[in-house]
């Protein structure tokens, strides 16, 4: 599988949930070659948990199947850049690189509640080996239009 069919993967996943309310539009995927561990989305809105952001998810679903909380080697397809949250989890997971398209400067200016952290600071500031890809992806950048397109559209 390709990076862009990974971060499709991820979007389709996204929009999917976002639509039904359940949270916003971020999807996650984590795989190692090409096995794909875990597929997650958003779900801030349905469950009331701040922290159900799609990588949180994401992790939790891979760590549960391979019962292990070190998923060295794995990677994350996230449709947006992860909030310092995510990336803290995604360095303390071990996972080798994140693949995003959508930034966190991105969703802020779609009223999100984003501290203005981006990864690179927080990967240069902590030191850490978790390798950053921003990648063009039409799908990613469309559900940010999407959502801001909603009738009943919540931030948060």
């Amino acid at each position: 599988m390709s990076v862009a069919s990974r971060l499709d993967r991820a979007a389709a996943e996204a929009d999917r949930t976002m639509r039904q309310g359940i949270g916003g539009p971020f999807g996650a995927v984590i795989a190692k070659g090409d096995r794909v561990i875990a597929v997650a989305s958003n779900t801030v809105l349905r469950s009331g948990d701040p922290t159900c952001h799609a990588e949180m998810n994401a992790i939790r679903l891979a760590a549960k199947a391979l019962k292990s909380p070190f998923l060295d080697g794995l990677d994350v397809y996230s449709t947006t850049e992860p909030c310092p949250m995510c990336f803290s989890a995604i360095h303390w997971a071990r996972l080798s690189r994140v693949f995003y398209t959508t930034t966190i400067a991105d969703v802020r200016k779609l009223g999100f509640n984003e501290l203005t952290v981006s990864n690179q600071q927080m990967k240069r500031l902590g030191k850490s080996p978790v390798g950053l890809k921003r990648v063009a992806n039409a799908a990613c950048r469309r559900l940010l239009a999407d959502y801001a397109a909603l009738p009943d559209l919540k931030r948060y």
